[in-house]
């Protein structure tokens, strides 16, 4: 698991990182490229278990790459059957329901299955010694560009010579300000609050998305727990300072704060995970390479999850640029090069910033207390909801088949 400190080694590729992104690009490059071709994932918290209580939606484009990689068969689970979406105020006694979507994007395959984050991450560093990544419980705290070569300093001290580093350290990317990448975007006055809710009676496989004057508060599937029965995931948005409040309240006011909002359609419910806060925001690095470094994931962007597609635009990082780095060095090129990474960049740059503006639209569009644009949404969701070709253009846009998917995103080995 661990590499000695105090000692310099090389390697091709180094890592920071070792969340989805940093875990399934490593798999992937020595699925590519092994024997040969050595990758290095650094992260502190490697040889502990997770302790990530949340859930992720995975649409089907990323669960291909998963399955490709051949990890996906190691995780349960829950497919998304249907999904509804209502927009209306908290006081109303009916939220009326103005666009639904259902069916698969293939046959057998639905448009997004929802999964918890620590068995995933398991899966994904299990693999990944399989594979023969070398995985090392450190961090990048420093590094230095020679031409040919990037020279890592780690926080245990130890040094490594790379020919790419790869900054998959999160949003707040210790690499990406060390390499002095500015980034664009926000606030916003929104945070997400995220927990788990049991319920009495079965979801069926059912998301539901309730756009509110606060913001979307969107209950998304679970697989049933032997112990606690039928689950979901909330990710629940409200103003900063009520969100605050919310998440402070005594269990009794709690509940009725979630119940206003979650109803009981699946009978009777309780919180059963732990509530987490996070502050919303949009963020685009102004550049997604630099000589002998690129960004993946929230290293590169961060997005309002009202269209839950943060995690996989990261994953869509990872196949873009999985596959930028196989072919450049199958045909003998610099994996490091600025020349090979700014494919990387021309790809996924501008898709990032227009998802960004996308779900910003969206965010503004939906969270306000106008009647006016609540008329106009609501009229444009129902023409949606009455027009199939359209409804199925949103569908893959959603699963993440629409434009130039790369191959793993495809279901293609590289």
């Amino acid at each position: 698991m661990t590499a000695s400190a105090g000692s310099v080694q090389r390697t091709d590729v180094l890592i920071g990182g070792a969340g989805f992104a940093g875990l399934a690009l490593a798999i992937a490059l020595r699925q590519g490229l092994a024997p040969s071709f050595s990758v290095t994932v650094v992260e502190p918290a490697l040889g502990r278990a997770s302790k990530d209580g949340r859930a992720s939606a995975i649409v089907a484009a990323a669960r291909r790459l998963f399955e490709t990689i051949g990890v996906w068969q190691n995780i349960e689970a829950q497919p998304i059957l249907d999904m509804v979406v209502t927009d209306s105020r908290l006081s109303d006694v009916v939220r009326p329901v103005f666009l639904t979507f259902e069916g698969d994007v293939e046959p057998g395959e639905p448009f997004a299955h929802m999964i918890e984050n620590s068995p995933l991450i398991a899966a994904l560093t299990q693999k990944a010694q399989d594979e023969g990544v070398v995985l090392r419980s450190s961090a990048v705290a420093d590094f230095e560009r020679p031409p040919d070569r990037v020279d890592v300093t780690l926080s245990d001290g130890g040094t490594l010579a790379a020919r790419l580093l790869v900054a998959a350290d999160g949003a707040h990317s210790a690499i990406r300000e060390r390499a002095a990448i500015p980034t664009n975007g926000f606030s916003y006055s929104q945070s997400a609050l995220v927990t788990t809710v049991a319920h009495e009676r079965d979801h069926q496989g059912r998301a539901e998305e309730h756009f509110l004057p606060a913001g979307p508060f969107a209950i998304l599937p679970l697989k049933r727990d032997p112990v606690v029965g039928h689950r979901s995931s909330i990710v629940w948005t409200e103003r900063a300072q009520e969100a605050a409040r919310i998440v402070a309240l005594p269990e009794p006011d709690f509940h009725a704060e979630l119940e206003r909002r979650f109803g009981l359609h699946l009978g009777e419910i309780n919180a059963i995970g732990p509530r987490r806060v996070l502050p919303l925001g949009l963020s685009v690095a102004r550049a997604f390479v630099a000589e002998r470094l690129a960004l993946v994931g929230d290293a590169a962007h961060v997005i309002h999850p009202i269209a839950g597609q943060g995690l996989n635009m990261g994953l869509k990082d990872v196949a873009a640029l999985a596959e930028v780095l196989v072919d450049a060095v199958r045909l003998g090129l610099d994996p490091g090069s600025l020349a090979v990474l700014e494919r990387y960049q021309r790809w996924r740059r501008f898709d990032t910033v227009a998802m960004g503006l996308a779900t910003d639209g969206l965010n503004r569009l939906f969270s306000n207390q106008s009647d006016l644009l609540r008329l106009v949404r609501d009229v444009g969701l129902g023409m949606v909801d009455r027009l199939p070709a359209l409804k199925q253009l949103f569908i893959r846009e959603a699963a993440g088949l629409v434009g130039e998917v790369p191959k793993l995103l495809r279901g293609e080995a590289l």
